[in-house]
């Protein structure tokens, strides 16, 4: 077939400028505010941390993130509707592990995890092991022992099923050779209720249930490669000798059309708010950990953390 000199042209020209344009709107980018979806409620941790992001990115770029919520399905609802929404950086959505690994395995949730372009993970409130402070379990090792000698009796509360907490019980059963009894409850809040109450012995909840409830409750360990900054009197797991690491990761993702280099761009701006001391001294002072996963080393990331997460869903029957 023989191609009209003239439409060759306009093509390579379109091709130009379509470039060019997307390079000066990186260059640019922000100019107007950006809409940032919270796929939950109001109230949560992901609405926390990005109330605690947009100041930072009123100061460093001088414009606005207007946080907006399309909550439903465990974060489903706002993650299926990603890709419809208008690829020109004034849009992104805050993305969470294990959800956008785990809800596709199990059903037709509206989207899969590669449909999510992730261009930071900023953050993890790790897992951890909670207990009354009358418990009479003082150290991990108490517990473990008491739980293999009566096998299936020590129960935990924990914010659902196929949720961080409930895959670190499945993962840690497993290494401690223990058998426990998970009982999932629809959120952190009444999982911590549940504790308090006493209608479970203890709770795999996270270091912010530590740093809300200090009061009331104390961690056996945290699931951290090193202590918690503001909790320097608890071991990790890894000290104790289980190579966990874990907890509800956070990140912020683009619609699949948005250009490469505003994707970039986007990556490097939310890693300039990571690196703030006083952004830093925020997060951890409402227990939760720093991470430092941008545009380029997430589909590794992911790769690594769904080989774990499907594992563990797998020997808790959570998938096929």
């Amino acid at each position: 077939m023989k191609l009209n000199k003239g439409y060759l042209v306009a093509f390579v020209l379109v091709s130009i400028f379509s470039i060019m344009a997307s390079s000066a709107l990186a260059q640019d980018y922000p100019t107007k505010p950006v809409n940032y979806v919270i796929p939950f409620g109001p109230g949560g941790e992901s609405d926390i941390t990005a109330r605690h992001q947009a100041p930072f990115f009123k100061k460093l770029y001088g414009e606005d993130l207007i946080i907006s919520y399309k909550p439903g399905g465990g974060g489903a609802v706002g993650w299926a509707q990603l890709n419809k929404m208008k690829g020109d950086g004034y849009n992104i959505i805050g993305i969470n592990l294990p959800h956008i690994i785990i809800k596709p395995q199990q059903k037709d949730v509206g989207f899969k995890t590669e449909d999510i372009t992730g261009v930071f993970m900023f953050h993890y409130t790790p897992d951890a092991i909670c207990v009354n402070k009358d418990s009479e379990f003082n150290t991990l090792e108490e517990m473990i022992d008491y739980a293999k000698k009566n096998p299936g009796k020590l129960t935990f509360s924990g914010s659902g099923k196929g949720t961080a907490n409930h895959l670190a019980q499945i993962r840690f059963d497993k290494m401690a050779g223990i058998k426990t009894t998970y009982v999932a409850f629809k959120g952190t809040g009444k999982a911590v209720a549940a504790l308090l109450g006493n209608q479970v012995r203890a709770e795999w909840g996270y270091t912010s249930v530590g740093a809300k409830q200090a009061e009331k409750v104390r961690m056996l360990a945290v699931a951290m490669e090193k202590r918690h900054p503001k909790f320097p009197d608890v071991p990790t797991f890894k000290e104790l000798g289980f190579d966990l690491v874990s907890g509800a990761y956070r990140g912020i993702a683009v619609p699949k059309s948005t250009p490469e280099d505003v994707r970039t761009k986007l990556s490097e701006m939310i890693g300039q708010i990571n690196a703030d001391p006083e952004f830093i001294s925020r997060m951890e002072n409402d227990g939760m950990a720093m991470l430092d996963v941008d545009y380029k080393a997430y589909p590794g990331f992911i790769k690594e953390m769904s080989g774990i997460y499907l594992e563990a869903a797998r020997e808790a029957n959570i998938i096929k």
